[in-house]
């Protein structure tokens, strides 16, 4: 069971980056799959998650409108767009899989290694 993410990358404020996860090892329509970013000196944040039927989704008031979670089941990938950024999104952004969608981390056992954006002029 991997999960890989991906996309990361130093843009502009008000640009955009699309982030991707990857699965490999497991069938990922399966499962819940959320965005987590870290920012330097703060707690890791749920940013988005997404259900196994699609039919909910989840953001953290922060990116609402900005930022959208979906999927590809035949590609086995679960995509994060990102547009509109700003300063405050540069964090390492992760994705995982579980069972539920919730903000707590300690809920999701599998992790991708996590993939750097850097939102600067």
């Amino acid at each position: 069971v991997q999960l890989q993410a991906s996309g990361g990358g130093l843009v502009q404020p008000g640009g955009s980056l699309r982030l991707s996860c990857a699965a490999s090892g497991f069938t990922l329509h399966n499962y819940v799959i959320a965005w987590f970013r870290q920012a330097p000196g703060k707690e890791r944040e749920g940013v988005s998650c997404i259900s196994q039927n699609d039919f909910k989704l989840y953001y953290v008031d922060s990116v609402k409108g900005r930022f959208t979670i979906s999927r590809d089941n035949a590609k086995n990938t679960v995509y994060l767009q990102m547009n509109s950024l700003e300063p405050e999104d540069t964090a390492v952004y992760y994705c995982a899989s579980g069972l539920y969608c919730t903000g707590y981390g300690g809920n999701f056992p599998s992790w991708g290694q996590g993939t750097l954006v850097t939102v600067s002029s």
